[in-house]
């Protein structure tokens, strides 16, 4: 991002976009020559204002005298204007006031990512999004399996002491709860401590020469893609918020309604508009924790393109999810990225707190 632009005109920049922000009405020079103290004459902020727009930093939606910020112009307010700050403490114990409250009951992982998507969404008025690591890296802890009948058993996998993975299984040969328990025996004995992708990688010469049953480990190896493959992304995704979001002014158009609502409904493409933001637009809160912000036409989704997506990792152990908040470009960037913030480490505290 270049630094082309003058004192004066990121301080009318910003105003712009802190007022279009609070009022969602294009911002006109004699308004900001009443309310704000410049210095400044009217028709120096017009030329201010002119030059702008001329540089794409702002727009004029149509024939009024006001103005809006393009993503251009909200891309330079978010690397080079935009104060980093951390939450008040009334803030800080709003959102564990909310969260203990919503997780009270059961704190098993998924009951955690669905109340932090819950009160993400219900602070910041937008759209929230959790998504669960990928558990490919994630380590192995132990698998347990529960005989439902002499063909039929359900199988369960801790992983990271965090995700639990439950399968029923239907097999092609009877067994007997001592061969349950033996093989059960074997496998956390030879898998434990490894990731998912060696597991699957690797099974068949891990178990190889083994004393267990060889027609249930036989069965094991076959289905090692189906037991230690990934969830689903729509496992992996929590959203919350729709119901703040749409009171926005710019959901008063019927086919904007209609863009959100696709979006939501097709979780595999919200889950990659979150893990594509890893990396890209990275900022550096004091905390130290990567907060990355894609704007507009960042967004690969087209129907994303009207929005922001702010995101931030959290952290179970060794493997790595993401939260943040989804909502139109004209968001209060300060607060949205002071809360994902906190949020995420909130998050990443509780989860390991279960452990």
């Amino acid at each position: 991002m270049s630094l082309e632009l003058t004192q004066r005109e990121r301080q009318v920049l910003s105003i712009i976009i802190q007022a279009y922000v609070n009022h969602a009405s294009p911002v006109g020079s004699r308004f900001i020559a009443r309310n704000y103290n410049l210095g400044l004459s009217d028709a120096t902020i017009r030329n201010v204002m002119a030059d702008l727009e001329a540089a794409g930093y702002i727009s004029q939606p149509h024939t009024s005298a006001g103005r809006v910020p393009t993503d251009k112009g909200y891309r330079y307010y978010v690397d080079l204007i935009m104060m980093i700050r951390g939450l008040e403490e009334e803030e800080k114990r709003r959102i564990d006031s909310d969260f203990d409250f919503l997780s009270s009951e059961r704190r098993d992982s998924s009951d955690l990512m669905l109340a932090a998507a819950k009160v993400l969404g219900s602070i910041s008025r937008q759209l929230s999004v959790v998504l669960s690591p990928r558990l490919s890296s994630a380590v192995f802890e132990r698998i347990d399996m529960v005989l439902l009948s002499s063909s039929r058993i359900m199988t369960i996998l801790s992983i990271q002491s965090l995700f639990v993975r439950t399968i029923v299984m239907e097999l092609d040969l009877e067994v007997s709860r001592q061969q349950i328990e033996k093989v059960v025996d074997l496998l956390n004995e030879r898998l434990s401590g490894l990731t998912l992708s060696e597991i699957r990688n690797t099974i068949e010469r891990r178990l190889a020469g083994s004393d267990g049953d060889r027609a249930l480990l036989g069965m094991v190896v076959r289905s090692a893609e189906d037991l230690f493959d990934e969830s689903p992304v729509p496992d992996r995704l929590y959203i919350a918020g729709t119901q703040y979001i749409l009171n926005q002014p710019e959901f008063d158009q019927p086919q904007k309604v209609r863009d959100l609502v696709c979006m939501i409904e097709d979780k595999d493409r919200m889950a990659q508009l979150v893990e594509e933001a890893d990396g890209l637009m990275p900022l550096k809160p004091s905390s130290g924790r990567d907060v990355s912000i894609t704007i507009g036409k960042e967004n690969n989704t087209s129907t994303a393109q009207d929005f922001t997506v702010v995101t931030t990792p959290y952290f179970v152990g060794d493997a790595i999810g993401r939260l943040g908040v989804l909502g139109p470009k004209r968001m209060d960037y300060e607060q949205v990225v002071g809360l994902v913030n906190y949020m995420a480490h909130r998050l990443s505290h509780t989860l390991s707190d279960t452990n």
